[in-house]
């Protein structure tokens, strides 16, 4: 054990030391936001593949399938993988071509101030429960590789120190180079894990056989209406509501041009949907391997369940592999929790605090962007610390405020002509206000209340449009088709 936690201290060491080297880069704060919009195609497939590759991907997604099968995460892989291919196909572009520091720039342009403001806190408040699962990750980690000795609170807060070190400093470049450090060990560690597994397992074919058997590939819901709504609404609240998120937009507006941030995008989603698929094998393996500890875990009504992997590798894996998987796993929890904690900072500080302040030097913004970056971290680990969902709940839920509350108002902003702000702001507040109302009265209904909302705030943007405008229009010519 020693060994392990040897080598776990080494990795750390050497990514925040590449974190902290990515400061010399940073300038001003378009390198500290967007990389200077210089990533070439390599390093922008490896922020995309590596920031959606989180701990949520390898512990609970996969814990999840083993418990509930194909039908139990159409969320992640699936609605993941849809989100990237949709921003790849109708957003990137027009995201790259308006050449804006943040998502909400964007909505400033398109609506003025008052639904810049309104979607920017939207997506911030969104960030939290996406963060807190990396962090929670970071405990889990920590807790198992000491065998207890650290708790998973005291795991959650040295994670999250971690993580705020690099970011502070490098902000995307820190990103991107950890990044790309991170996506070669996730890739080279749980291949080697898998063909050790495979062999303990009794082979792929044995372990895909023993899945089918077991009805795990059924992907389609069998029962209802309301296990059909409920699929959908999963799907649909990842590969939609994820899609006005200002990590998906940093990555688009981070790459050295049109082409790339588009090729970037789909290449990140076929190298996610691809690898998904890596830790969904290793944890039903685990059910072959060791049924004694799965089992139990899997009747857990908490995030006990996401141990399945931790303890699979700590069990039966020779030391060299629990330091490859170890290292998979930090990265793809590091990678992703340094985004998580990049984009909502650069969003709430460009779009609500810096407004507050009048002319500001950019000098002055950089200091302001790593102090929000710094009370940011502290309001995710208040949450993390008192919450106990799964990582793929916390995900899930993430998203729902962003696909009813900022959705509608980019789509329609970028494909429709006749979207006005008083449009926009009717959609925004009444998506919200009605996913809440049915969250608060109707969550139990046959259609999710995030699918309510989502419907709720497209009527509102034509009702709103279309209406005598009450509310002067912030038209500036930057809409895509005009």
């Amino acid at each position: 054990m020693t060994t392990l936690v040897f080598f776990t201290i080494a990795y750390l060491v050497v990514t925040i030391a590449i974190g902290l080297y990515a400061a010399k880069f940073v300038s001003n704060s378009k390198d500290y936001l967007v990389a200077g919009r210089g990533l070439p195609l390599y390093m922008n497939v490896a922020t995309v593949f590596a920031t959606w590759f989180g701990a949520e991907t390898v512990l609970s997604v996969s814990a999840t399938f083993v418990k509930d099968g194909l039908g139990g995460i159409p969320a992640d892989p699936f609605g993941a993988s849809f989100c990237l291919v949709f921003v790849a196909l109708f957003f990137a572009r027009a995201f790259y071509r308006m050449d804006l520091l943040t998502i909400g720039d964007f909505y400033k342009k398109r609506y003025g101030k008052g639904v810049e403001v309104l979607t920017s806190l939207a997506v911030t408040v969104s960030y939290l429960g996406w963060t807190s699962a990396q962090l929670t990750a970071l405990g889990i980690v920590f807790n198992s590789l000491s065998q207890g000795a650290i708790s998973l609170d005291q795991g959650i807060l040295i994670g999250a120190v971690i993580v705020l070190i690099y970011t502070t400093f490098g902000g995307m470049w820190s990103v991107a180079l950890t990044d790309l450090f991170q996506s070669v060990v996730i890739v080279l560690g749980l291949i080697y894990v898998a063909l050790l597994v495979s062999g303990k397992a009794g082979g792929v074919g044995t372990v895909v056989s023993h899945a089918a058997e077991a009805g795990k590939f059924q992907f389609w819901p069998t029962g209802g209406s309301k296990e059909w709504w409920a699929f959908a609404g999963a799907w649909i609240t990842m590969a939609i509501g994820s899609i006005p998120q200002q990590d998906v937009f940093q990555r688009v507006t981070s790459a050295k041009n049109e082409n790339t941030a588009v090729k970037g995008s789909l290449l990140g989603a076929l190298a996610y949907f691809t690898f998904a698929f890596v830790p969904i094998f290793l944890a039903y393996a685990a059910l072959l391997i060791d049924p004694k500890m799965v089992e139990p875990l899997l009747k857990s009504e908490g995030r006990e369940v996401q141990l399945i992997l931790p303890n699979l590798v700590l069990n039966h894996m020779p030391m060299f592999a629990q330091v490859m998987f170890f290292g998979a796993l930090l990265s793809a929890i590091l990678s992703t929790a340094s985004g998580a904690l990049l984009a909502p900072t650069a969003l709430f500080t460009e779009n609500v605090v810096k407004p507050l302040f009048g002319n500001m030097s950019d000098k002055r913004f950089l200091v302001m962007l790593r102090t929000v970056l710094v009370f940011f971290t502290a309001g995710v680990l208040i949450f993390a610390l008192n919450n106990t969902s799964t990582m793929y709940e916390m995900v899930q839920n993430a998203y729902k405020v962003t696909l009813v509350g900022a959705f509608i108002p980019l789509v329609c902003g970028i494909y429709w002509h006749r979207a006005s702000t008083q449009g926009a702001l009717v959609s925004a507040v009444v998506g919200l206000v009605v996913w809440a109302i049915c969250e608060k009265f109707f969550a139990d209904a046959d259609v999710p209340p995030q699918i309510v909302g989502l419907v709720a705030s497209a009527l509102g943007m034509v009702a709103g449009s279309l209406a005598p405008q009450l509310v002067k229009d912030a038209r500036h010519g930057t809409h895509a088709h005009s």
